[in-house]
């Protein structure tokens, strides 16, 4: 790793800096600097921490250091040859620390992933063929070198793979002089993408929000854009315009996607519009891909970055663009360590770096459609499928008219429409959000449930895996042939419906049909997911079983029939915003039929079918729904007309957490424009063997509430022992 050397320090010298250190505190630490070192904020520097080094990132200079101090700070070991961290980007860490109540050492870890990894990449060892073999050979000897006979410099690891030698055979013949070791040359950089490589035809409508776009991204001022287009109509073509005026200006763009949206087919579109794949983030890439990936990115030498919510941390050399594709999606909340929202954030980095960012989304959040109905962001409006094609044709199914057979989920007039469409050589997609096999086991002699040990949850059956599962905290077990409770065998049954129970009823129904399963939990890695879209698109399957998944902004150029077989499931759960999200996600699933073969159609299985949103869905009126959606939210003060905070309290018993809870709601301020509810038993009681309280905190829009948080906490008990307190600023999940 290239550094400035450190120089000793004299005795005189009083220049300091103060850094912040990428862990779970907020303060910062003053350093001296030692002479010969130059140093400003943003540098990233290597600092003694008790017993450890560890990285940090000069925060500020200390212009007035206290004389005291002098002989009892630490100087700054290393200065790394890195970019610093702009001032834009500093200031993030600080707005998101201060709007979240989370450490900003936390914020700022997010920034810099690659912890030991940064840095200038090592060059990797290679080999060369320079001597004569000698005359006795080992078979193995005898492949390594005739695979190496071109006499040209090839990677070590690599040639002993492909020659299916060990380390050992090359060191050897190394030593013997055969063989030379060399370091091999840097990856040249990829190909920087091309704004003019596969510039599409596109129609009036889609002309006109295509200017919008270019002008958006030419202008380089704050401005935020809401891309609201139906599936189907371009609105990644559209958006991938604003990047290609971003590259011309020699500007870094920054597409975040739920990062299982990042398929390859997404990529593919991407390189046939650009020439080339952009650069990934997510969490699946290799430390070296992850660290080669972070330098490109903080050198301005990675002109588009597509990554999912945490790509929006990194530092940017030169960012000029955002776009936030599905920015509905609730993968963009993040529940753990620091919870944020980075749809929410993409819009304050915008702000702070003074660029465009756009918002893209087929079925927008409320708050996005109120914010856009307030000329707060720009609509720029795709209200069309390109092509001429239609929007899917939307049907109910009545379950309380036509339920399906005993034991069976499949009505037999979706059934039936399922069997006409494969036997026109059409895909179909079964939709249902509940993984596994079935959301309960139970008992038939005794009624004994299958619960989670550490959860106040059923365990779900999995038979795939041949294990019941807990979906909230991973503990399994084997499935039991024998009741633990009566002994009792043969009693045990499924109840309910997954994905995994629907595909075993397909095949029964449509005995020659090729099914697949498209569910997280099925799902190794993104790869994985890559190559089953890929099957599908192909047309190797007949019919798609999957959850949510499937609405992840997918194209199936051959699906025209959508089965949601309980479009009820999600509308009784308690949360605010269920009926935003069923109307989002039914909305978002039944738009992938027909996108480009005929006209697709929809089916609802359901027992409400005058339920607002299945009405809304049916009568294709968005605005409908939207209008009394957002009529309610107004009259109870529900975001975005108001502002929520969620307190979770959590112990290893049930009256320390409760107690605990007791007591901040006790030292809450008074504060009329404040109403603090709780503190109440989670939905979900009980995670991991720890029991959960839950208060909800709500306020007028206006309002600072996280100031108000922070002055609240300030006068509390800080929990210790087993007591955990968690604050959610803009809460999505209320489990």
């Amino acid at each position: 790793m290239d550094h400035t050397p450190r120089s000793p320090a004299s005795a005189n010298a009083t220049r300091m800096v103060d850094v912040l250190v990428p862990v779970a505190l907020d303060q910062t630490y003053s350093y001296k600097v030692p002479r010969g070192m130059e140093l400003k904020a943003g540098d990233l520097v290597g600092v003694p921490l008790g017993p450890r080094e560890v990285l940090a990132v000069v925060w500020a200079e200390n212009a007035n250091p206290d004389p005291r101090l002098h002989n009892r700070l630490k100087d700054v070991s290393e200065k790394l040859d890195i970019p610093p961290l702009k001032p834009e980007l500093r200031s993030v860490v600080d707005w998101i620390a201060n709007y979240t109540l989370s450490p900003r050492g936390m914020v700022l870890r997010m920034c810099l992933r690659m912890g030991e990894n940064l840095g200038p990449e090592r060059a990797r060892p290679g080999v060369r063929l320079v001597g004569d073999p000698p005359k006795r050979l080992t078979p193995a000897r005898q492949r390594l070198i005739a695979m190496l006979s071109d006499r040209l410099l090839h990677g070590k690891s690599e040639a002993a793979k492909e020659a299916g030698v060990s380390a050992g055979v090359i060191d050897g013949l190394v030593d013997e002089g055969t063989l030379t070791v060399e370091p091999m040359p840097p990856p040249p950089p990829p190909p920087a993408p091309d704004p003019d490589f596969g510039r599409p035809d596109f129609t009036p409508l889609q002309r006109t929000a295509v200017d919008t776009m270019r002008a958006l991204a030419a202008n380089g001022t704050f401005h935020v854009a809401l891309l609201d287009g139906v599936t189907g109509s371009g609105k990644t073509e559209v958006y991938f315009e604003a990047v290609a005026e971003a590259i011309r200006r020699g500007k870094q763009s920054l597409i975040l996607m739920p990062e299982i949206a990042l398929t390859g087919q997404f990529l593919d579109r991407f390189a046939q519009r650009f020439g080339v794949r952009p650069i990934e983030w997510h969490s699946e890439l290799t430390p070296r891909t992850r660290a080669r990936n972070w330098a490109a990115i903080s050198a301005g030498t990675a002109p588009v970055v597509v990554g999912a919510r945490s790509a929006l941390f990194l530092p940017y050399a030169n960012l000029g663009l955002i776009v936030v594709d599905e920015e509905h999606d609730q993968a963009y909340k993040q529940d753990d360590g620091v919870h944020y929202h980075a749809r929410d954030m993409a819009v304050v980095r915008a702000h702070i770096a003074k660029i465009p960012v756009v918002l893209a989304s087929a079925t927008p959040s409320v708050e996005s459609e109120v914010n856009a109905r307030k000329n707060r962001y720009q609509r720029i409006a795709l209200p069309s499928r390109f092509g001429g094609q239609h929007m899917p044709h939307i049907e109910a199914i009545d379950l309380r008219r036509e339920p399906p057979a005993r034991g069976r989920f499949i009505s037999p007039r979706l059934a039936g429409e399922i069997k006409t469409a494969i036997e026109r050589r059409e895909q179909a997609l079964l939709f249902l959000n509940r993984r596994g096999y079935a959301p309960l086991t139970l008992c038939r002699a005794c009624g004994h449930r299958f619960a989670c040990t550490i959860c106040d949850a059923w365990l779900v059956d999995h038979r795939f895996r041949q294990r019941l599962v807990c979906h909230h905290c991973g503990f399994s077990m084997p499935r039991p042939h024998i009741c633990p409770n009566c002994s009792a065998e043969e009693s045990l049954v499924a109840v309910g419906p997954g994905v995994e129970r629907l595909q075993e009823e397909a095949a029964a129904l449509f005995p020659g049909a090729r099914t697949m399963v498209l569910s997280s939990d099925l799902i190794t890695s993104i790869e994985t997911m890559r190559s089953e879209l890929a099957e599908i698109a192909e047309g190797r399957v007949d019919i798609i079983i999957g959850t949510q998944l499937v609405a992840k902004g997918h194209n199936f150029p051959r699906l025209n029939l959508v089965g949601v077989v309980d479009a009820d499931l999600g509308l009784s759960n308690g949360d605010p915003r269920a009926a935003e999200r069923t109307w989002q996600l039914l909305n978002q699933v039944i738009g992938r039929a027909g996108r480009e073969q005929g006209r697709g159609v929809g089916y609802l299985q359901t027992h409400q079918p005058d339920h607002p949103v299945m009405k809304a869905l049916i009568a294709c009126d968005r605005e409908a729904f939207y209008d009394s959606e957002i009529d309610l939210r107004e009259r109870t003060l529900y975001p975005p007309f108001g502002r929520l905070a969620s307190l979770i309290i959590s112990a290893g018993d049930r009256p320390s957490a409760e107690g605990f809870g007791r007591r901040l709601v006790a030292l809450a301020p008074r504060d009329e424009r404040v109403v603090v509810l709780g503190p109440a038993e989670a939905p979900l009681a009980v995670i991991k063997g720890r029991y959960r309280f839950r208060m909800l905190v709500k306020s007028a829009r206006g309002f600072d509430l996280s100031d108000y948080l922070r002055n609240w906490l300030a006068v509390c008990p800080k929990p210790k022992g087993n007591l955990k307190l968690e604050v959610d600023v803009d809460p999505q999940s209320f489990l």
